[in-house]
């Protein structure tokens, strides 16, 4: 099963992921947790150190080619494919592979095109793959997501979080990218605003599957670095996401 975690930046993305992420890895199946977001903030919140990511790998390997290192009669892909695959961190608990992005100015859309491969490639190996995806929608509008099962979009009770989150579902349909499942979670949602909230997301054309309230323990969490992968199970958020983990699978 792919899941995939969507939204405007700053809506809580990442923190969702990192639950998911916290969650599964007790089910005792093979995960892995991709960081598709350049603006990478995965490892951090899982308490892990990257050395290297795809991008890197993708800008050595030109560099080699450049040098003449790469013989001409080898597959450049098969090459690539192992070094990827050399660049995944394992855990205990799961395995995290982090795209990045290239060196330079050079645009994204390369690293884009190698998610697309990895993820057909490496998805048969794994019971539950993570995705925490780049903010906006440039993961529909390359289509790096549409091998995904579960999107769930995250957002705030902002305007534009849900303006975001709007655009995620209309233009999946318009790209007719099919999800088995696309569901709406709200954060940050402040005491006796639910009902205001859950009205204004209908706006969203998403059905909501989750609502988190503005929690003490995750700004603590934030303010002072902790990974958010080390929540306590009894706080709202990872209780609120254990609910929507049960209601997917």
């Amino acid at each position: 099963m792919i899941i995939a975690v969507s939204g405007k930046g700053g809506t809580g993305k990442t923190l969702v992921s990192s639950i998911l992420v916290k969650l599964l890895s007790k089910t005792g199946k093979d995960l892995l947790v991709i960081d598709a977001d350049p603006d990478s903030n995965i490892p951090e919140s899982l308490g892990i150190d990257v050395d290297r990511s795809v991008g890197d790998v993708r800008e050595d390997l030109k560099k080699d080619i450049n040098k003449g290192k790469i013989p001409s009669g080898m597959n450049k892909w098969d090459i690539l494919d192992y070094k990827i695959m050399e660049s995944i961190v394992e855990t205990p608990d799961f395995d995290l592979l982090m795209m990045g992005r290239p060196e330079g100015s050079g645009c994204y859309c390369a690293v884009n095109n190698m998610l697309r491969k990895i993820i057909e490639n490496i998805s048969s190996n794994y019971d539950f793959i993570v995705i925490d995806t780049e903010a906006g929608l440039e993961h529909l509008s390359r289509r790096t997501t549409q091998s995904v099962d579960t999107m769930l979009v995250v957002s705030d009770s902002s305007k534009r979080g849900l303006h975001t989150a709007s655009r995620v579902g209309n233009l999946s349909k318009e790209l007719e990218i099919s999800f088995d499942q696309i569901y709406l979670i709200l954060n940050r949602v402040k005491p006796g605003n639910e009902k205001e909230i859950c009205e204004k997301s209908k706006e969203t054309g998403l059905d909501t599957i989750g609502l988190i309230h503005d929690d003490d323990i995750v700004s603590k969490f934030d303010i002072e670095g902790k990974p958010l992968i080390d929540l306590p199970d009894d706080c709202e958020p990872v209780e609120i996401i254990k609910e929507v983990i049960d209601k997917l699978i």
